[in-house]
């Protein structure tokens, strides 16, 4: 069984009172008071009518997608710390 694609949309609100009903859409993952937006997992193959469906809904502001899994995570000349390759080695 292969492992379905995610991806996250941002959804600002108006009002953080309406931020259950976006489950219904997806996973719900986090939910900033301060800044009124909710981040949301879905599908990837799904994402562009979630999105449309989505900004739709009156107490919406704006959908914006997450580019993160199309960023390359893997670095090269990435150097480990020699202090911290250190601890690790003792279990501490």
């Amino acid at each position: 069984m292969k492992m379905q694609e995610r991806q996250g949309l941002i959804v600002y609100v108006h009002q953080l009172k309406h931020a259950k009903s976006l489950r219904k859409f997806g996973h719900v993952q986090f939910i900033s008071r301060n800044l009124k937006y909710v981040v949301l997992y879905c599908n990837r193959n799904d994402i562009e009518y979630l999105k449309n469906k989505i900004q739709r809904l009156p107490f919406v502001k704006d959908v914006v997608e997450s580019y993160r899994p199309f960023l390359k995570t893997h670095f090269e000349n990435s150097k480990p710390d020699k202090a911290k390759e250190y601890d690790y080695k003792t279990g501490l």
